[in-house]
């Protein structure tokens, strides 16, 4: 059991350090808003993970496997969902600590866990994980509890890193053409997510 945990935390280990939607908004969220302000933003993409693995783990991700139709649509409204996200990242305003206003609201808890929902690449890899660590007959439950587990800990030492890589280069947006490089540059990697989507 020591050693499927383990193997299990380097299959979700990969598929949360590496660049992707949820890192891109993380570190873009990150520079724009700070480390604090984002952790809602984390929680919220946690949250909907762990939805999306109790779906796929009592029998609502086999419907994917049956109907490639709710894939195809799944994937058309991660692109979109995903493209509009872009385009907030990429026109987000410029934001001096100096000014007396307060600052620009950032991407709420919720719009974390929604891209979870609709994310096909999320759905693949709790169908992965269930797949391919949980465990047959009475033991079943208590393996999708260690794979629930095991979830929440990748991502909240990925998201810690992703953020805290996005509050590093924030402090080095100290002119407004840096801040606007920076989001349209971050813009269009999370708009190239979508091309991961597709692939």
């Amino acid at each position: 059991m020591e050693t499927l945990f383990f193997s299990m935390l380097g299959f979700l280990w990969v598929a949360a350090i590496t660049p992707g939607p949820n890192n891109m908004l993380l570190t873009s969220s990150g520079a724009n808003y700070g480390f604090m302000r984002t952790l809602p933003l984390m929680i919220g993409i946690m949250l909907g993970m762990q939805c999306i693995l109790l779906l796929v783990a009592f029998g609502v991700g086999s419907l994917i496997l049956l109907y490639p139709a709710l894939h195809l649509i799944l994937k058309i409204a991660g692109s979109a969902y995903l493209l509009w996200l872009a385009w907030k990242i990429g026109t987000a305003t410029y934001e001096t600590l100096e000014t007396d206003a307060p600052p620009p609201s950032p991407i709420p808890f919720w719009q974390g866990g929604l891209l979870q929902v609709i994310n096909p690449k999320a759905w693949l890899m709790a169908l992965g994980a269930v797949a391919s660590f949980s465990l047959a007959g009475a033991q079943y439950l208590h393996s999708v509890v260690l794979i629930s587990i095991g979830i929440a800990l990748v991502n909240i030492v990925a998201g810690i890193i992703w953020i805290a890589f996005g509050s590093m280069i924030g402090k080095l947006l100290r002119s407004r053409r840096a801040w606007t490089i920076f989001n349209v540059f971050m813009g269009l990697l999370t708009a190239a997510c979508v091309l991961l989507i597709w692939h």
